[in-house]
């Protein structure tokens, strides 16, 4: 599975070209314009590397990366930002960073600090998390605003397949290929049996998650308005 990268920046140009780099060399990246929506995603979403602007609209990147801290998440970041002094970038890494690179910056130094920041995440992961939902694979312990959920095996490895991939429309294809490592049958409603168990035990702590997309699949997260 490719790294997963936030990038939490409001400079359009620099988010593209940074964006567009990034996913050319096989990564999986989203981008935040604001630290209000870099917030939200950082507390709903699992990620691997998270690259962070500190001049931000809303909440700067600092007090991002301090509340993140203040969780005990331990996901690599990189403060990339035209703060350059020496003391901004004890500041940074004193507060939790794990690297720090001045704008302007070139590419092929950013993709290199990324991949090993990346490698370092590079070990079969057991926790995943989003919003309230959390699943532990090795103690087979599921919750919902702290309510244990009895999932079965399966059920387990399809919502961390969703909580991995959160507002992304997932085919029938795709699910069965990842989840079941195997090719759907179409006429075979399994998919759909275990979507029904895994709603009705979702819902019973909480609101709608799994989210139908006629004819395309399903999408895991809030309900689009």
């Amino acid at each position: 599975m490719y790294a997963k990268i936030l990038f939490v920046e409001d400079d359009a140009e620099i988010a593209d070209f940074v964006v567009r780099g990034l996913r050319e060399e096989g990564f999986s990246v989203s981008r935040a314009a604001d630290g209000d929506e870099g917030w939200q995603q950082l507390s709903n979403s699992e990620w691997d590397v998270v690259l962070l602007d500190w001049w931000l609209p809303g909440t700067d990147g600092l007090t991002l990366l301090q509340r993140f801290r203040k969780r005990n998440q331990t996901t690599p970041v990189l403060f990339l930002t035209a703060r350059e002094s020496v003391s901004d970038r004890v500041t940074g890494l004193n507060s939790g960073a794990d690297d720090y690179l001045c704008k302007p910056f070139a590419f092929a130094e950013l993709l290199a600090r990324v991949r090993v920041m990346a490698r370092r995440q590079d070990r079969p992961k057991t926790s995943f998390s989003w919003g309230d939902v959390k699943v532990d694979l090795a103690t087979r312990r599921v919750e919902r605003g702290g309510h244990r959920l009895n999932l079965s095996f399966r059920e387990e490895l399809l919502l961390v397949f969703m909580i991995r991939h959160p507002g992304e429309v997932l085919t029938r294809d795709r699910l069965y290929e990842e989840v079941w490592d195997d090719r759907h049958d179409a006429l075979s409603n399994t998919l759909e049996v275990h979507v029904m168990e895994l709603r009705k035990k979702l819902e019973a702590d909480g609101p709608r998650l799994i989210h139908t997309i006629r004819y395309r699949g399903y999408y895991f997260g809030e309900e689009l308005g």
